[in-house]
């Protein structure tokens, strides 16, 4: 069979155009596979610290065997957990039990999806970037109910009915200060909200205009990530383990995952909304703007956008770990009387002062 030259060009063009497809949908794919990666190693470094951090808080030595400095005992306790058996419980309802571990981690790893970490470097710059990684992390309780409700155990089910209390009276007190926010930047993106607090450096932060919702917001992020002294839904001394007392094995590892992931969020979003984002704080004063701009000098802008970031979220990490070890555990009412009848009246002040000031201002 004769094959005319048309014909072979048109295959070979076509097949050309099945190859750039590839190569289009891996480079489409490449920056979510590296964020998934820079968050696994995030969770291992937070892991190792939380460690160390309260090992030197009650003067005792950490980690020390696996690998230098004990580097390496988060992923030999990962490598631990992925290999032991996965035990279902008997009378237990086996689908939602299957699926309340994967729900709570999936709605926290897509709230990274509006986080800036640089300049322009965030995976989606949305318009209702803050509002969306409300709604999102709204989802993460209802996992941990289904969790709790399948395991067919009474402190599974205590604990999951905590979470699910826990989580909806902190996070009214949270939507105000967020909401705070926006209106002082004029927007609900998190780009935006970053580039208006760089206009006068380290006191246009967000921190300083807003102190009373950021005392709110730290507390209320604090309870949403169910770190002492709110950790009720999960209390060992009186509810085993809570909603996780019957998981065992990658589910069990799952839920370990969701707590640091969480803690990681609330970090850069306590950085994004209140402390500046990537900027160095220097008001008016750019320090690669002495340099001619070319790509070597804006990858490095953003490698330093990214450790200012990083920098500044590990300030909240090693509040939240040391506030673990230095309040005792509040009981259930107090926690509920905390969020309900403190921070709520709190935060719709401070949301109803920013908009009589706002409104005073135009």
């Amino acid at each position: 069979m004769i094959i005319d030259r048309v014909q072979v060009e048109g295959i070979n063009s076509f097949s050309n155009l099945e190859l750039l497809k590839e190569v289009y949908g891996l480079i489409w794919i490449l920056p979510i596979l590296t964020l998934l990666l820079g968050i696994t190693i995030e969770v291992l470094v937070i892991v190792w610290l939380e460690r160390e951090i309260s090992a030197s808080i009650q003067q005792r030595i950490g980690p020390e065997y696996a690998g230098p400095l004990g580097l390496l005992q988060a992923i030999a306790d990962g490598t631990k957990l992925l290999f032991k058996e996965d035990i279902l419980p008997s009378r237990g309802d086996i689908p939602l039990f299957s699926i309340g571990p994967s729900i709570a981690v999936i709605s926290i790893l897509l709230s990274f999806l509006v986080i800036p970490l640089g300049y322009r470097f965030v995976l989606a710059d949305l318009s209702i970037g803050v509002f969306l990684w409300i709604a999102i992390s709204s989802i993460a309780p209802i996992g941990l109910l289904m969790a709790g409700y399948s395991s067919n155990n009474k402190y599974s089910f205590s604990g999951g009915l905590r979470a699910a209390a826990q989580s909806i009276s902190y996070e009214i007190p949270l939507t105000f200060c967020v909401l705070a926010i926006s209106l002082l930047s004029n927007s609900s993106s998190t780009v935006d909200i970053v580039e208006a607090q760089s206009k006068y450096g380290f006191f246009g932060w967000n921190l300083w205009r807003q102190p009373i919702g950021f005392l709110v917001f730290l507390i209320s992020s604090l309870a949403e990530c169910e770190r002492l002294p709110f950790d009720l839904p999960e209390a060992e001394e009186e509810l085993v383990a809570g909603y996780q007392t019957e998981y065992s094995g990658i589910k069990y590892g799952l839920f370990y995952l969701v707590s640091y992931l969480n803690l990681l969020v609330s970090s850069l979003f306590v950085t994004v909304l209140y402390l500046g984002g990537w900027n160095l704080s220097i008001p008016y004063i750019s320090f690669f703007g002495f340099f001619q701009m070319n790509k070597m000098v804006g990858i490095l802008e953003m490698t330093m956008g990214i450790l200012i970031t990083l920098t500044k979220a590990y300030l909240f990490l090693f509040i939240s770990i040391t506030i673990r070890w230095t309040l005792p555990r509040m009981r259930m009412d107090q926690l509920l009387n905390l969020g309900w009848k403190f921070l709520l009246p709190i935060s719709l002040g401070n949301l109803l002062l920013t908009t009589s000031s706002q409104l005073v201002s135009l």
